[in-house]
């Protein structure tokens, strides 16, 4: 081993025994279990340790690979650490915080996930916002933030690849992609029930059978059904106005596969899923930020909601893919056909209270005035066709080229209710939208091994992108009885040349060193939320990200530990940011010049040895909007009421009731996120005992554009349990849980046109399972 390397590894090795405290135990049985290579000729050393981690194989690069082998930061969830998480029927948002530099929430919900890697996202709430993380399910891209909640069950394994994925994914991702895989159909009856109850009249079930027809043809059949009761009370004095209980849900969804395998060298993946959720949408609680702070009122009461609006929420979502591969010995070809459509309407009663200021009673608190809306997708379809084509032969090149077409169509209603009407009526006024998106790509990319030990990768995007949209707004012109409807419409046509470079060094056998230069490109976007005859929608160009990266993945310990770390910086020119109105309830979409990023991301995993094993991750993100002429309004609030409104503290802009955000972070992005799992394990009876725990930390971080002490998040710390006990090989299996155990209540995003509205993490919740495989 070289200097070099040996200054590396043991420099990770000494991080390593910091971290561990138990790392002297492990350090020894790797040394009395190591075993010699085997000389040329000799017989290979014997089997791996039980104690070793099993090999990570991700497809980050469309090719089956060892995470160590890609040089790029990832990070993977599966097996007992995604069934943990996920304890509960939590949805997708489970994900906020469990891997560096990654973040979720949602304005709706169990609906409209928002996703953010390495600070880069959209607080964007308008049903036609796009979003820089991309998303892939089962190798097919959803665009629409709605086909981002599919419950998560029967997954084989979640990869999150992190920084620009601008030639091989491509499809608006220069933050980076969160990729789910669906357990697939396999030639051998198999499958498991599970059953579960907790707190709020929780019922959970999932199941999934899987059946060999014939030798060439298996089926899966997968699915959940997930219940909660009310946990909410309508305390409003008017009795009987509006809805009286609140945040239970009935969230169903299955998946049938058909895999059809006539030879070993073609195959054919048949998949359609369907989703329907309903319940209640995101209360957005009046007044319960305590002025000047970030502090809930004094006597807050999580279990009363008063409200005299009508809350309720539907999302049906169905879809289908066909995933052909034909391997012609040197090149193996490539179809993958999705499509996918949904339907969706939330209606909330916005202003968080009951009344207002001209119709008493009113509270709690200060009502400037009553906002009863909601949102229809009454309309929405989406088509994609990727052809590849990828090489499979010995020698130092390797290389992978296909097409990629996009086509999706999108309706949105914006409606209104007069709340002080009987039975909340519709109001004659509203806004809607129509989009139409077509893209089409050409990609390729080339591997090559230069040496045995230092292999280089490259690979180039061209997309072409094409949008045409139309905003119109019904209403009443001032003074006139007449109803009256303004069009606007709006085009765009770009296309983009993206890029990546990257490498990997073996330094040893346990160790690679890896490098990444990489662009990444999001196409205009568009949205008109039209409040008034008098508004005009507005429309962001595309952004164009450039990122670096250096890291290193090693194996240690005889393989009973690994480590990935990696340093980055970024630079986003044009980037797209969404401003809100001041005191109307709309956003518009502006572009910053440049926003830059820097920071570092630790993963590490081990087996400590004694039944123990832990996983740890840590990542700082540092952000700022770099634009001296950028400036938005901020919060309405203060202008209705100055007792119920916020406090900016960024310097005033040219414009009274707005703020230069110039040196800003962005929004809902943490500078500092860390995870923690500790499992232990032991034979019991006939039986394995395990417990484990989980922990994550994420520092503050603003809910919007400008900086005000109402809106900005406290640092918030949350842990979760799960005891079980499995026995009969493991076909049985019995488990008690808990998730956010401290049941630590914080506000995690608000309404800023109002009042000082609020929204909230989700409550301590606990529950039991029994799961039966077979």
């Amino acid at each position: 081993m070289s200097k070099q390397g040996f200054a590396v590894r043991s420099l990770i090795a000494l991080a390593v025994a910091s971290a561990f405290p138990l790392h002297a135990a492990l350090a020894t049985e790797a040394e009395a279990n190591a075993q010699p290579a085997a000389a040329e000729g000799q017989d290979a050393p014997a089997a791996a340790s039980k104690d070793q981690l099993e090999t990570v194989i991700v497809t980050a690069q469309r090719r089956a690979e060892n995470i160590k082998d890609v040089p790029m930061s990832i990070a993977t969830l599966k097996g007992d650490k995604l069934d943990v998480l996920t304890s509960g029927a939590a949805d997708i948002r489970f994900l906020a915080g469990r891997s560096p530099s990654v973040n979720v929430e949602s304005d709706y919900g169990r609906t409209f996930p928002r996703f953010y890697i390495r600070g880069l996202g959209n607080t964007d709430f308008d049903l036609n916002a796009s979003q820089p993380v991309g998303y892939v399910m089962d190798d097919v891209v959803q665009e629409n933030a709605m086909l981002k909640g599919f419950p998560v069950f029967d997954v084989e394994q979640v990869e999150v690849l992190r920084g620009p994925q601008g030639t091989l994914f491509g499809r608006n991702s220069p933050a980076g992609v969160i990729k789910f895989d669906s357990a697939k159909p396999v030639f051998k009856t198999e499958g498991y029930l599970q059953l579960g109850v907790g707190n709020f009249g929780a019922k959970n079930a999932e199941g999934v059978f899987n059946i060999p027809v014939s030798d060439t043809v298996a089926l899966r059949f997968s699915g959940t059904t997930q219940h909660r009761d009310d946990r909410v009370h309508n305390t409003n004095p008017t009795a009987g106005k509006g809805t009286q209980d609140f945040e239970g849900y009935g969230d169903n969804a299955f998946r049938l596969q058909a895999l059809v395998q006539p030879s070993k060298d073609f195959s054919a993946l048949f998949n359609y899923h369907e989703r329907d959720y309903h319940g209640t949408a995101t209360l957005f609680r009046a007044n319960i930020i305590k002025k000047g702070t970030n502090d809930l009122v004094d006597g807050f009461d999580y279990g009363s909601y008063p409200s005299d609006g009508i809350n309720y929420q539907r999302l049906e979502t169905k879809g289908g893919s066909v995933r052909l591969k034909y391997n012609l010995n040197d090149i193996t070809l490539n179809s993958i056909t999705g499509y996918e459509k949904l339907e969706f309407y939330s209606r909330a009663d916005v202003d968080g209270g009951y009344g207002a200021v001209y119709a008493p009673p009113y509270g709690p608190g200060y009502i400037p005035f009553a906002v009863e809306t909601e949102d229809q997708l009454p309309n929405h379809k989406q088509f994609s066709q990727e052809f590849r084509a990828e090489s499979n032969y010995s020698g130092p090149l390797q290389w992978i080229g296909g097409l990629f077409f996009f086509d999706e169509n999108i309706q949105i209603n914006s409606v209104a209710y007069n709340t002080f009407s009987v039975g909340n009526v519709l109001s004659p006024a509203y806004a809607v939208q129509y989009q139409k998106n077509k893209s089409w790509a050409a990609f390729g990319t080339l591997n090559y091994a230069v040496t045995e030990q230092f292999k280089l990768r490259g690979g180039l995007r061209y997309t072409n992108d094409k949008k045409d949209f139309s905003a119109s707004r019904i209403d009443y012109p001032t003074g006139s009885t007449t109803l009256t409807t303004v069009t606007h419409d709006l085009h765009s046509n770009s296309n983009n040349l993206s890029w990546d470079l990257s490498g990997t060094y073996e330094l040893d056998k346990n160790t690679n060193l890896f490098a990444r230069v990489a662009t990444g490109y999001r196409a205009p976007s568009m949205q008109g939320r039209l409040s008034a005859l008098t508004d005009v929608p507005s429309q962001a160009n595309a952004e164009k990200a450039l990122s670096g990266e250096f890291g290193v993945k090693q194996d240690l310990f005889d393989k009973r530990a690994r480590l990935s770390a990696s340093v980055f910086k970024y630079r986003v020119k044009d980037k797209q940011l969404t401003a809100g109105s001041g005191s109307v309830n709309m956003n518009q979409l502006i572009n910053a010049e440049k926003v830059i990023g820097q920071g570092v991301e630790l993963d590490l995993q081990a087996n400590l040895g004694y039944g123990f094993s832990s996983t740890f991750g840590y990542s700082y993100n540092d952000t700022e909007i770099k634009d001296p002429n950028l400036f938005v309004q901020y919060c309405g609030n203060v202008s209705n009421n100055a007792s119920s409104g916020c406090t900016p503290t960024n310097k005033a802009g040219p414009f009274a009731g707005t703020s230069s955000i110039n040196g800003n972070p962005l929004p809902r992005a943490p500078k500092t996120q860390a995870n923690f799992t500790l499992k232990y394990s032991t034979e019991v009876g006939n039986g394995e005992f395990y417990a484990y725990t989980d922990w994550t930390y994420r520092s503050s971080y603003n809910f919007f554009l400008y900086e005000a002490p109402e809106y900005k998040a406290k640092p918030l710390t949350e842990g979760g349990v799960r005891l079980g006990y499995k026995w009969g090989d493991g076909k049985y299996e019995v488990a008690a849980f808990g998730r956010n155990i401290t049941d630590k209540q914080v506000i995690i995003g608000a309404i800023d046109f109002d009042n000082l509205t609020g929204m909230l993490n989700e409550p301590r919740t606990w529950g039991a399972s029994f799961k039966m495989s077979f």
